[in-house]
């Protein structure tokens, strides 16, 4: 998830730098929201991994 996380941001990135701003917001937005999804499932993980003695 992180890794496609990455791609979106430099896509965003060389996007930018060429001049495609709606290709640009598009990819940063798709990054955001893919970035959240895997805090929510980090933190699930980190919640469920957890033995209580």
């Amino acid at each position: 998830m992180l890794r496609w996380t990455i791609t979106f941001v430099v896509i965003a990135l060389i996007a930018g730098v060429l001049g495609f701003g709606g290709i640009a917001g598009a990819s940063a937005g798709i990054a955001k929201i893919l970035f959240f999804i895997f805090l929510v499932l980090f933190v699930i993980s980190l919640l469920r991994g957890r033995t209580v003695k």
